[in-house]
Order: structure tokens, then C-alpha cells, then sequence
């Protein structure tokens, strides 16, 4: 199965912030739409960086509540993996693991059409499993 698949399904929304938005602004807005990462980008949707939870929590721990007005450039993820919608799902999987990273945006003919999870990733295998045994279990019981 394809990236471009789960797109399908679960929509193409990308959720993004500004460069100078604060770390306050944007703990707001992953609260707010209930995911766990945003695209940093700029005024032309250029990724510029990603900030997830992980990254906040960090830099709380550095920082203390000095964090909450500081821009969310100074702490977020610079380099930004991204994917293709014809990349297969068992790769992207591959590489998020390998990366240790959970949010991919993809990107096609270098415009941002969406972002998946590796939960979203996940949940699709998940389903796959579950129709193959459900497949093999009626020929099973068929041959009998």
C-alpha cells in the first residue's frame, strides 16, 4: 500500500505555524486541533522545521517556563524527513523507526499535500493484518 492511500482516507490537512510564532501559541494550537506535531513554515509554506511534543518537553526541561514565549524556531526540529505519496508504507515505517522520528510530511512534485503518523502508519498495518486473517481464515474453513 501507498502513503498516497492513507492520505486518502484520512484526509490531506496539514497543520503548520510560523517561524516567530511562540512555543505558548503553538502548545495551544497542537491542544486545540489534537495532534502532535506542527510544520514550521514560512510565508511561502516552505518547511523550515517541524515541532512536536517531544521537542516542547525537552526544551522545558531546559529552559523552565522561560520556553513559553520563546519563538518556536529556537526549538523545534531543523531537518525535516519527508516522503512522497507513492512511497510504500512498509518503507516509510522502515524509516521512521530507523529515524526515530513520527511524523512524515509528504510532499509531491515539492508541494506539501499532507502529513502521516507513525500511528496512522500503524493503524493502517493493523487493518491490513486483520483482513488477511480474515481471508485465510475462510479458506480454511472452506477446505473443510
Amino acid at each position: 500500500m501507498k502513503i498516497a492511500a492513507i492520505l486518502d482516507t484520512k484526509g490531506h490537512t496539514v497543520h503548520s505555524v510560523l517561524p516567530w510564532h511562540t512555543v505558548a501559541e503553538v502548545v495551544e494550537r497542537l491542544g486545540k486541533v489534537g495532534v502532535g506535531a506542527v510544520l514550521v513554515c514560512d510565508e511561502n509554506k516552505v518547511i523550515k522545521g517541524i515541532a512536536s511534543e517531544r521537542d516542547i518537553v525537552r526544551a522545558l526541561r531546559r529552559h523552565g517556563a522561560a520556553l513559553l514565549p520563546m519563538p518556536v524556531s529556537e526549538v523545534m526540529t531543523k531537518y525535516v524527513e519527508t516522503c512522497e505519496p507513492d512511497e510504500t508504507v512498509a518503507h516509510a515505517m522502515a524509516r521512521m523507526t530507523a529515524g526515530r522520528y513520527r511524523h512524515l510530511p509528504v510532499l509531491s512534485e515539492g508541494r506539501l499535500v499532507g502529513m502521516v503518523s507513525i500511528g496512522d502508519l500503524v493503524k493502517n498495518r493493523v487493518r491490513e493484518m486483520e483482513m488477511e486473517t480474515g481471508v485465510l481464515r475462510d479458506a480454511v474453513i472452506s477446505r473443510q
